[in-house]
Parts: structure tokens; sequence; C-alpha cells
């Protein structure tokens, strides 16, 4: 993408200095000469050049505009500069999933020898690509305690480039505190990268503490209805350029149609995002009453031993929370196999309450010690809070708590 692209002179609404709900309804609207209101969707795989001089101009680079939708489309790069906005971003990069941004931005910023030091509590798959697949590249990493600063700085090494992080985690809402880490970061010249997932720029917005990159898996709450399979990175232009290279390289890259459903999606997520965690908030207090329930894990408890960190860098507690039940893995199966609203999935982030045994599903490739570390037990239950009725939850996790 040819510098200054991205400021196309037919975006309408280019003001920054508005609030989180405007941003996610206006911010990036691009309008063709149909003068449509709603966000277009440009379903084409390649852009016709009026002559071989203007051709030659687009792929050098020499000149602006499309050239090719594994790189440059409109509906795309309309995504990428709402949620870049949403998060107080200088650039975003979308992605054809939350692993492959993952996978970008390493690809895209290290190189052999070079090493990361990542929070041993992140997405299953976040653990293998890097423990797994970076090895293979030469890129080492090390799992440390998300909570304990002190682990961060030790783990430190003269060729460690990046530290990577998500909070709350997934899915014990384990928090670290993201503006600390982020000085420990920059004191060793190296990136803090945190994955928003949980919480999305409604709730919390880690560039403004220090965050060098945010990454988004944009399946979760960014669409909010379980549509699209995709993921964006925002970040500063510099490094945002440098995956842009990857992605039109590599062809990591989003769909027009993926992207303009992530556009729908952010047009509604504060408001959903302020449902989610009220709705989450209620259900996590009444669980803790219930007999049968070991422990529940959500950082708007005011037992949670991080609730302090979470009142002060974050707007909201989220829509995710997790419940350890008496008993083990049977008592956990049964418990999901008896409620009949929830859907058994594992995705969250939905309209629609989900539930899932992360042991055997979102973290069941990890190592036994792996899992024992991250303090993933066979009787844990994650459950991603949707938009029904909180009544009718309760009375279908009353049926779950009856078959212990």
């Amino acid at each position: 993408m040819a510098k200054g692209f991205e400021r196309d002179a037919r975006i309408q609404f280019s003001r920054e200095d508005c609030e989180m709900d405007t941003l996610a309804v206006r911010a990036g609207q691009w309008r063709t000469d149909e003068g449509e209101h709603g966000d277009p969707i440009f379903t084409t795989s390649s852009f016709v050049f009026s002559s071989a001089r203007e051709a030659a101009a687009r792929f050098s680079g020499e000149e602006p505009g499309n050239i090719y939708s594994r790189f440059t489309n409109p509906t795309v790069r309309a995504f990428e500069q709402r949620i870049a906005a949403m998060e107080g971003g200088e650039r975003a990069v979308a992605t054809a999933s939350g692993m492959a941004a993952i996978l970008s931005l390493g690809l895209a910023l290290l190189k052999c020898g070079d090493h990361v030091v990542c929070s041993r509590s992140v997405f299953g798959s976040t653990v293998s690509l890097f423990d797994k697949y970076f090895s293979r590249a030469g890129i080492q990493t090390s799992f440390v305690d998300p909570t304990d600063l002190s682990a961060w700085k030790a783990a430190i090494r003269p060729e460690t480039r990046l530290l990577f992080l998500e909070t709350p985690s997934n899915p014990l809402a384990e928090l670290t505190d993201i503006a600390a880490v982020a000085e420990i970061a920059h004191a060793h010249n190296a990136l803090l990268v945190v994955d928003n997932c949980f919480l999305t720029p409604a709730l919390q917005r880690p560039l403004a503490l220090g965050a060098d990159v945010v990454m988004h898996s944009a399946t979760k709450y960014l669409d909010g209805q379980g549509r699209c399979v995709g993921g964006v990175l925002v970040g500063r232009d510099k490094e945002m350029e440098e995956v842009f290279g990857f992605i039109r390289t590599g062809g990591s890259c989003m769909s027009p149609f993926n992207a303009w459903v992530f556009m729908k999606g952010l047009e509604t997520l504060p408001l959903r995002m302020r449902a989610h965690s009220e709705s989450a908030l209620i259900l996590a207090q009444w669980l803790q009453q219930q007999p049968g329930i070991r422990k529940v894990y959500y950082s708007g408890l005011p037992d949670h031993p991080q609730h302090a960190l979470a009142c002060r860098q974050q707007k909201g507690f989220g829509g995710v929370l997790a419940f350890e039940v008496d008993g083990d893995r049977d008592a956990a199966w049964r418990f999901i196999d008896a409620t009949e609203v929830v859907s058994i999935t594992g995705n969250l982030g939905d309209v629609k309450t989900t539930i899932t045994h992360p042991d055997t599903t979102t973290h069941g490739r990890m190592t036994a010690a792996d899992k024992a570390q991250a303090g993933i037990r066979d009787n844990l239950i994650r459950l991603s809070v949707g938009l029904e009725s909180v009544k009718d939850l309760q009375d279908d996790l009353r049926r779950g708590l009856a078959a212990l």
C-alpha cells in the first residue's frame, strides 16, 4: 500500500476526537460516487487500470490505489481504519484469522535467533504456535506467570525482541499490568504485544497503556455473532508496514466479505460489551453462591486477586468467566451436557451464550504439564455470556448443577 493511501480523499468521516460509540459507527466510512449510506462490499479479486503507465505506478508504489485484493481492498481498508481509530493506533492490518495475525506478526518482525517472552496463560493455539512452530524457525520462547512482574524481568535475554500477553487470560481471567510490562519491554528495546480479544477497545485500550501492538481474533467480539473468522493487528505504522509486507507476500489476508461483516459488528461493539459485562457479573456473583461450584474466575468479583488492577486498566470486566465444579472431568461434562439453552462450542464473544470444557477442547493440545502450570483443571468450565435473559441463563445453569 502506498504511503498515505489509507487516507483516501473520499473517506466521509476522519475525525479522531470523537467518543468510542461514534468511532465504532463512523470511523473509516468510505463512499463511492453512488453516495450509498451503508458500507459497500468490494467483492473483486483485482482492479482495472486506466493505462499501462498507471498499472506500473500502482505496482511500484509511486501512485496510491487499489491493485489486488490480497493486499489492497477498499472494504478491508475501511475495517482496518475503523478498528485502528477505536484502538487509538496509527494503522491496522487485517488477517484471515486471529492466529494468522500472530503468525504474520512473528514472521514479519522476528528472525532466527530472536527470543520471545510470553504469558503462560494464553490461548492454547498461541502456545503451540510459539513453542512448536516458531521454534522450528529458530525463534525461542519463554513462558512466564502473567501476574508476576519479576518473572517477566527475569525471562528477558539480550536477544529478546517481543513480549506477548493476553489480559484477561483465557479462561482463568488472570490479569497482567500492561503499563508495567510495557516498561519492562521498552527498557530492553523489545515490543509489547497484547491480545485484547476478551475486552476489545470498548473496555480496554492497551496502546494507551504503553503496548506497541494490539491483536484481535475478530472472530470473537468484533464480529459478535459467530459469523466469520478473521484477525487484525493495530499499532504504529512502522511495525504495521512490515506486517503488511508479509501479508502482501504470504497471502494471510482477510476477505472483503468478512471485513464487511466485522464492520457491522463494530457498529454495536460498545453497546454489546456493556451488556455482556453486566450479565456476566450477575452470573459470576450468582454462581459463587451455588452448591456444587468450587471456584469462580472473573475479574469483576471483589475477591478476585487482581480486582483493583482490573478497575484501574479496564472500563469493564467483559463477558467471559470460568468456574470449577465439584468433581472431575465427568462432572464437568455432565454439567455441560445437562444445559439446554447455551451452546456447546469452543467459540466465544457471541450474542449467544457458549459453554466449553477447556481441558479437552480449546486447551486440549497442551501437555499435561503445561495445563497444570496454566491452571487448566479437568473440572473447569468456561462460559461466554451472551445477550439472552439472565434469568433464562440461570435456569439453564441450574440444569447443569442438578447433574453434578
